[in-house]
């Protein structure tokens, strides 16, 4: 029997790479990039986990998920829309719930492990 563990380590996966100046509705302020790697996606597309990376900017916090983060380098705010955002940096780890509006404002490149379930799917 073999083990069916996705190492990300291993596991080249599916990269991306998008200058949110071409998704203006997401674009707050900045030129930031994100280059994500898709490690693990489930049968139905649903559950998706990989590596996130996202230069300095702000823009809007993709909705119609759940998302678990965990901060591997740099410092990122997650702000709502009343203004109020905490700040995550190295060794954080959290949870963005299905219905947060607000957005990110990375204050320096950040790197995240996520795993995201899609309600939109």
């Amino acid at each position: 029997m073999s083990l069916n563990i996705i190492n990300f380590s291993d596991n080249k996966g599916e990269f991306f790479d998008v200058r949110l100046k071409d998704n203006p509705e997401r674009l707050l302020e900045g030129d930031p990039r994100h280059q994500t790697t898709v490690h693990f996606s489930n049968d139905s597309a649903n559950v998706v986990a990989g590596v996130w990376t996202a230069t300095a900017g702000k823009f809007q916090v993709a909705t119609e998920r759940d998302e678990f983060c965990h901060i591997v380098s740099g410092k990122a705010e997650l702000v709502d829309q009343d203004g109020h955002g905490i700040t995550f940096v190295t060794g954080d780890a959290f949870v963005i719930p299905n219905g947060f509006d607000g957005h990110w404002n990375v204050i320096e490149t950040t790197t995240k492990h996520f795993v995201i379930y899609k309600y939109d799917v």
